[in-house]
């Protein structure tokens, strides 16, 4: 593997164990607890009490029923699942952002290349015309060798969008 490989992958590592040091209790709790709600054993646990507490109330234990209509039950699962969900929303959150800072990144990165690659095709386009190099005067050349200018890109896919969303 090449060094700079090996090197942009510890830097991305480091960076992870940065991030993940540098979270908040509230996310680090809420982290634990999707985590915990996101596994077979909250599932077997929810099998044993719920099962249990469904034969229990059924009676076939023998035992003197407290929640007879279930009522009790239903609003337990309610309670839960509002928590639940508003834990994992809370850790989709998070991962959005993580998610939108790695978007960024790829722009940039993205955006840095294709400004090297117009340079490039600048430079090689001049070798090749002083080395009188047919393919140096393609007209292509000319176009490829302009630099993209992202916020015209954008511009012109939202003009576009909105033309396809005018047609529906």
């Amino acid at each position: 593997m090449a060094q700079i490989v090996q090197r942009n992958i510890q830097a991305l590592l480091e960076r992870r164990e940065v991030e993940k040091k540098n979270r908040t209790s509230k996310d680090r709790i809420a982290d634990a607890i999707t985590k915990f709600t996101g596994s077979m054993l909250f599932v077997y646990l929810h099998l044993a009490l719920f099962g249990t507490w469904i034969v229990w109330n059924l009676g076939w234990l023998g035992l003197p029923p407290f929640d007879e209509s279930f009522v009790v039950l239903a609003m337990f699962a309610s309670v839960e699942a509002i928590f639940l969900s508003t834990f994992v929303l809370i850790s989709q959150n998070r991962s959005s952002e993580q998610a939108d800072k790695r978007a960024d990144l790829d722009l940039q990165v993205s955006l840095l290349a294709e400004h090297e690659v117009t340079r490039l095709i600048t430079l090689v386009t001049a070798i090749a015309k002083k080395l009188e190099i047919e393919e140096s005067h393609d007209p292509e050349m000319d176009e490829l060798a302009k630099d993209v200018h992202p916020e015209k890109v954008l511009d012109t896919m939202e003009r576009h969008q909105e033309a396809i969303d005018k047609k529906k």
